[in-house]
């Protein structure tokens, strides 16, 4: 497993990290979350992601619970604040009573002391940034929080959130979490190069669009069973015939290549500097083992061109 600079800080974190959205939980039998957790871990995997809304905090304990059996300086922890977690006017939201409240929250259900990376799930309009930026530098200076991130935040809000922590002297912003993936492009337009600017790192989520880029789909075929699309509540959005093509023809570049379709996936995102970490699922450990193995590979030139006109086409 390789590491990388999360941002401009000194913070290093897994370039494949574990993500806890739609797997633990609920969704997924509890042994067998705990389980991928022990497999991520001992694969080298140090960073784990989760947030307070992922059926209502339970992801939280799962995610805790499995890692308290491990040195509390040996991982990096991420969860996230802004989803409705109540029937109140403010159980939402980046208010300063929300954000304190549902930092406590998160720490008490995940048995821990801080939280190494706290994200602001998306943007809030209706509250003032600087007010959002104040409770959040309190966390930090209180020592709940280690480091700042958001998801999902437009280019100008990021942008308008580094200019103000700067004018008023507040911790700044060294994470955005966004969607990114061979058929998800839209961080590279903007995003990144002011990601860059500011010294601000992505940690992607949805690499292998949702099982998409894995392979397991096939164009006028039913979706295996077991896999998401194959459950009436989930949509996939980027499975269209459309895709499934790109995707046929991409198996020829990680056959030649001597990946799988998923390994070649996220070395195409590992690829970009600003990526600090790409975030991926795991219902069963063993899918983990191949998955890590993106890690650490480098796509020559020639091999990045070919990928684009495929994904250009």
């Amino acid at each position: 497993m390789q590491y990388r600079r999360l941002g401009n800080s000194g913070l290093k974190v897994s370039e494949i990290s574990l993500g806890s959205w739609l797997t633990y939980g609920g969704y997924v039998e509890e042994q067998n979350a705990v389980s991928s957790i022990d497999q991520a871990y001992e694969l080298g995997i140090n960073f784990f992601d989760t947030a307070n809304v992922y059926i209502r905090g339970e992801a939280e304990k799962v995610v805790g619970k499995a890692l308290s059996k491990y040195p509390r300086e040996s991982y990096v922890l991420a969860t996230k604040v802004f989803g409705k977690m109540g029937d109140g006017p403010n159980d939402q939201g980046l208010s300063r009573k929300h954000i304190m409240e549902q930092c406590d929250a998160s720490l008490k259900r995940l048995g821990m002391d801080y939280i190494d990376v706290y994200y602001c799930h998306r943007y809030h309009q209706e509250t003032p940034l600087e007010e959002t930026l104040r409770a959040l530098d309190d966390l930090v200076r209180q020592g709940k929080v280690l480091y700042l991130g958001v998801s999902e935040w437009t280019a100008e809000q990021i942008t308008e959130a580094v200019h103000l922590a700067d004018k008023k002297l507040l911790d700044r912003i060294i994470v955005n979490q966004p969607n990114y993936s061979m058929l998800h492009r839209k961080i590279e337009s903007e995003i990144i190069p002011v990601s860059e600017k500011h010294g601000i790192g992505q940690v992607v989520f949805s690499p292998l669009a949702q099982g998409v880029l894995t392979g397991k789909y096939q164009k006028g075929e039913a979706a295996p069973e077991g896999t998401r699309a194959a459950q009436n509540h989930l949509k996939i959005s980027q499975l269209t015939d459309q895709n499934l093509v790109k995707v046929e023809q991409l198996k020829g570049i990680a056959a030649e290549e001597n990946l799988t379709m998923s390994q070649l996936a996220l070395a195409w995102i590992l690829r970009q500097s600003n990526v600090s970490s790409a975030l991926v699922g795991a219902s069963r450990p063993d899918q983990l083992k191949e998955t890590v193995k993106a890690s650490g590979v480098k796509l020559s030139g020639s091999t990045l061109e070919k990928i684009d006109e495929i994904l250009n086409g």
